[in-house]
């Protein structure tokens, strides 16, 4: 047999947007994991080189689920490999497109490349050939047909971009990968559920940085305990999981990791995509985008993190946690107390003489010897305070909570408790306010009270004031709609304030739960800023309005409340005692 002129390279493209997809079965009846359209494209060309009396295929390369519009693609890569080492002259494909859609680099490599090195390039359905084709074909319908490829692959990327946009506003989840602790629904790929093995861990992971542990004491933790780190745990689950933060032969957890489960709110049952975006359709790299334009979709799925939990570790990772060499926890009181005059954060200070240790906290910024004063305060003491300070709030709480809920049952309505509440009275004077200095504005403009541009710049101002004072009413509205549509507190948490409201000594998960802040005066005063108050000032004070609606007048009064009472409403004579109202005020 004569030795062939040409050794032909058969590349074969399909990429995931124009796949045919189906399972091709061979003789012996196993299935192939590739597309009926790599298999056509094979078939087409296999044939073409059967009635070639000079020509003899070399080897076959495939990218099967590759797009066509870069040529970062392995086996093209391989392909070229062969042809620089001599061993192929000749590539033939089904058509130009499955060659290469980028108008530019598919024109290098047809009119400068394969030139260059003695390659034949064939494209069947095009009718292309470079050794028959004239200088007009190659120069001018060549050029023309790249161009069309790139135009679709163009408009095909902007077809896809806007469809996940669709997705992705209607909460849908179009990730390949979902995050550690979900999975995708069986009946639905873009719809989450709890996977329940790794969202336990996650609630672990939340669970002991309250309870006071660092996040590389939290990674260190998992992985003496033998946990599979997120890659590593669906690598087991049987997913190809590539991911961008690969690292040795056996991924382990890392502080990032664990900061990043900390940190996302899709364990709140929120759904939040589009961080990032890819430069154009030509090219992998991403940028990331600006928070703003993230597209966050609440409650598409169920949560595995109470919003309570949740806002507390954020409000700790804000703070510096200083952590224990020996023990690799931070101390109780760890990114929660403050100098009341400098804010800085007060830093733990172990006094040891003989067998005997004083613990006490002290100004971090005189510590550092920055100026401020010692507000010295000792460990012991402040546990006492800030103990019985937790049991006196929560016991108030859980009162108010109590003569709130009887005011629900007697069917007041949102708009008394509106008209009830001091703040809204306080932001609405406040928008009124700024709203009168704007229309004063135009008749001083007439007197010639003020120029012109004082009077433009002094009405954005105004303007700009009685919109955030509006803004603020309105979430202050919207925090009472939520009161009466989901009740004072949730189950998880009147659990946490009732189980406050016994305690004998403090730990960190409560002292976290509870207390948002902790401020020490230089006279060792405390002043403590303890979660939900909007709710607890909220409920003082309808409930004070209440009591005092159903004693202005003998013997029940005649205001809205006292007609309800007249009528039997259960709760409507519930009363404190002057005890009660004493720690209430205290708490307030």
């Amino acid at each position: 047999m004569s030795k062939k002129q040409f050794l032909a390279a058969m590349y074969l493209r399909l990429s995931r947007d124009d796949s045919d997809v189906g399972d091709v079965t061979d003789r012996e009846g196993s299935l192939k994991s590739e597309s009926n359209s790599i298999g056509n494209q094979r078939e087409l060309i296999r044939a073409f080189i059967h009635k070639q009396q000079d020509m003899e295929l070399y080897d076959i390369y495939v990218d099967d689920g590759f797009s066509g519009s870069n040529f970062d693609r392995p086996e093209f890569k391989r392909m070229i490999s062969d042809i620089e080492a001599g061993k192929v002259n000749c590539v033939i494909v089904k058509d130009l497109s499955r060659f290469g859609r980028d108008y530019i680099e598919s024109g290098r490599y047809i009119q400068k490349i394969f030139p260059a090195l003695s390659v034949r390039f064939i494209a069947l359905t095009d009718h292309y050939d470079s050794f028959q084709a004239d200088p007009s074909e190659s120069g001018i319908v060549l050029p023309v047909k790249n161009f069309i490829n790139d135009s679709y692959c163009r408009d095909i990327s902007t077809k896809v971009k806007s469809q996940f946009e669709v997705k992705r506003r209607n909460g849908e989840c179009i990730a390949a990968f979902v995050p550690y602790g979900y999975k995708k629904a069986p009946n639905n790929k873009n719809r989450l559920v709890p996977d329940e093995y790794a969202a336990d861990i996650v609630r672990k992971i939340f669970a002991w940085k309250i309870e006071g542990m660092a996040v590389s004491a939290i990674a260190k933790k998992l992985n003496g305990l033998g946990i599979l780190s997120p890659k590593e745990y669906k690598k087991s689950t049987g997913i190809n999981y590539r991911g961008g933060f690969s690292g040795g032969a056996r991924a382990q957890w890392s502080n990032s990791t664990v900061k990043r489960i900390l940190t996302n709110e899709i364990y709140l049952g929120h759904m939040v995509q589009g961080k990032s975006e890819k430069i154009n359709y030509k090219l992998k790299k991403s940028v990331a985008k600006p928070q703003e334009q993230w597209i966050k979709v609440e409650n598409t799925h169920e949560a595995v993190i109470s919003k309570d939990q949740f806002q507390v570790v954020q409000n700790l990772l804000k703070t510096d946690s200083r952590v224990s060499p020996v023990t690799e926890e931070v101390s109780l009181f760890t990114g929660i107390l403050f100098c009341k005059d400098c804010g800085e954060q007060m830093i733990r200070r172990v006094n040891r003489y003989k067998d005997t240790q004083k613990v006490y906290y002290i100004c971090s910024t005189k510590n550092r010897g920055e100026g401020c004063t010692r507000h010295s305060v000792e460990e012991e003491r402040l546990r006492e305070l800030v103990s019985e300070m937790i049991r006196h709030y929560a016991n108030c709480f859980l009162e108010e909570r109590r003569m709130f809920e009887k005011a629900l049952e007697m069917e007041i309505n949102f708009e008394s408790i509106i008209r009830y509440d001091t703040e809204i009275a306080r932001l609405k004077g406040e928008q009124e306010k700024y709203t009168s200095l704007c229309s004063g504005l135009h008749e001083d403009l007439r007197q010639g009270v003020v120029t012109k541009e004082e009077f433009e710049r002094l009405h954005e101002e105004f303007k700009r004031k009685a919109s955030e004072f509006e803004a603020a009413q309105k979430r202050q509205e919207d925090m009472i709609k939520e009161l009466f549509k989901n009740g004072v507190t949730s189950a998880a948490r009147l659990k946490m304030v009732q189980e406050s409201a016994e305690i004998k000594e403090i730990d960190r998960y409560t002292l976290c739960s509870m207390v948002k802040k902790i401020e020490v005066f230089e006279d060792r005063r405390l002043e403590i800023e303890f979660y939900y108050k909007n709710q607890y000032r909220m409920m003082c004070e309808v409930n004070k309005r209440i009591k005092q609606d159903r004693n202005k007048e003998t013997p029940y009064g005649q205001g809205e409340f006292a007609d309800k009472a007249k009528r039997g409403c259960p709760g409507a004579h519930t009363s404190m005692s002057k005890k009660q109202d004493r720690n209430k005020e205290r708490s307030a």
